[in-house]
């Protein structure tokens, strides 16, 4: 259909829900099927719009390659994409949901590590006997590079994690971590914690808009509150 919307909604937990009820307090009342595995939906009433359910970061990617029109999904996620795809995409307006913080977390036992500065000490001292960097796993490079680097911190490397990054100093696989958390409570389950100025990005769920469709979805974007 010519003039078909098309929104990129995540496609499981709490972010979905929230997402649901965002559009449904604009009068939006979203229609879904019954099955289980069904990714998609429609709009009553609206019948130029189409919902897509995807992954929270793969919505970012479709705003980006033009795909999805309209998206929620997190700011973490867009901040962390490479700046050609920033570029393509439009932050329409910050929601009052899917708050979180990208930190950089240590072992509980680093007792005399409680600060940024006090880990360029420990990469130094890591370099120094074992002929290594400091280690740090992430699901975020490019935000952990950014900041450990503006920080003054030299001597690491990253890890990636494809999940459960926590787990990551305790087998072996990394001495700290970067990671997001909106209560702290997995962190401190897994004997991490956050440094004094180890928040590299407060988070929350946005409104994106795909930067080449703006102009003939603002009708649309006028009936989102």
């Amino acid at each position: 259909m010519k003039n078909m919307i098309t929104i990129g909604l995540p496609s499981k937990g709490r972010l979905k829900d929230k997402a649901i009820s965002f559009f449904e307090g604009n009068n939006l009342k979203i229609l879904q099927s019954d099955k289980e595995r069904n990714y998609f939906a429609t709009i009553e009433n609206k019948s130029n719009v189409k919902i897509i359910y995807l992954h929270a970061k793969e919505i970012i990617q479709r705003l980006g390659d033009g795909t999805l029109d309209i998206g929620i999904s997190g700011l973490d996620l867009l901040n962390e994409s490479e700046k050609n795809l920033k570029d393509k995409i439009i932050i329409k307006k910050k929601l009052n949901f899917g708050k979180a913080n990208l930190v950089v977390a240590v072992p509980n036992d680093w007792i005399d590590v409680q600060t940024i500065a006090d880990l360029e000490e420990v990469s130094f001292d890591i370099r120094s006997k074992r002929n290594t960097r400091l280690r740090v796993a992430t699901k975020y490079p490019n935000l952990t590079n950014d900041f450990l680097s503006s920080k003054g911190i030299t001597q690491y490397k990253l890890i990636p994690s494809l999940g459960a990054t926590e787990t990551y100093p305790f087998i072996g696989s990394s001495e700290i971590i970067t990671d997001i958390t909106s209560t702290g409570k997995t962190l401190a389950d897994n004997n991490l914690r956050v440094l004094k100025d180890g928040e590299i990005l407060g988070s929350t769920a946005c409104l994106f808009v795909a930067k080449k469709k703006a102009a003939k979805l603002q009708p649309f974007l006028n009936s989102l509150n």
